[in-house]
Order: structure tokens, then C-alpha cells, then sequence
């Protein structure tokens, strides 16, 4: 199954409740993620634009947007970013389909 890395940022509100109440959301987020058919791999907290990364395995674009589209009507996320993610085998894949494409760039002849 493909796999996806669903950046999100808290609201002051989420971290706020934390605060008052400190849980570990990893059991939360993985019934999120099977009640939609996928599965959690990964949670990271971190620094910067984006307070944390779920690496999500599922069996489509889908069904990774709607996990991360139930966390966002929550109202707890303030921002959150979706990138699909690809194995080496699956770049390969690419690669070798991109030599074969012809594609003329803007201002060639």
C-alpha cells in the first residue's frame, strides 16, 4: 500500500489541552487511520512550520485525505500538509516511464 507523511500543526487550543491533560495521541490517530483502512507507522513530534508528522500506510490517495481531512474538522489542527511517498522500486518506476515521454520546454523549438 502506498504510504503518505501528513504533516499537521496544532491549534493554541490543542496544545493547550495537552498541557492540562499530557496523552500519548499515537493510539488515537491509529484507530483514525483503521477505521479508514490504513495504518500508522509513525508519530513525530517536532519544530518548525508543522508541530508533527504521521507516516500513514493506505491503500490510496483517498483514504489518506480523508484521515487527515476527520483530524482537520476536529477544529484541534491549525495547518496540515500531505505528501505521498514513494520507495526506491517506485521512483525507479517513474524514471524509467519519464524516458520515455517526450516533452518540449517552453521557448524550444
Amino acid at each position: 500500500m502506498p504510504m503518505y507523511m501528513l504533516q499537521f500543526g496544532y491549534t493554541t487550543e490543542a496544545w493547550g489541552a495537552l498541557m492540562r491533560r499530557p496523552e500519548d495521541r499515537t493510539a488515537v490517530l491509529e484507530k483514525l487511520a483503521t477505521s479508514a483502512g490504513g495504518r500508522i507507522h509513525a508519530l513525530y513530534y517536532h519544530m518548525g512550520d508543522f508541530d508533527g508528522t504521521v507516516i500513514l500506510e493506505a491503500p490510496d490517495d483517498t483514504t489518506a485525505n480523508a484521515v487527515i481531512t476527520a483530524a482537520i474538522a476536529s477544529g484541534s489542527l491549525r495547518n496540515s500538509r500531505t505528501t505521498r511517498l514513494y520507495t526506491p522500486k517506485e521512483m525507479l518506476e517513474v524514471l524509467q516511464r519519464a524516458s520515455k515521454v517526450e516533452y518540449r520546454p517552453p521557448g524550444t523549438s
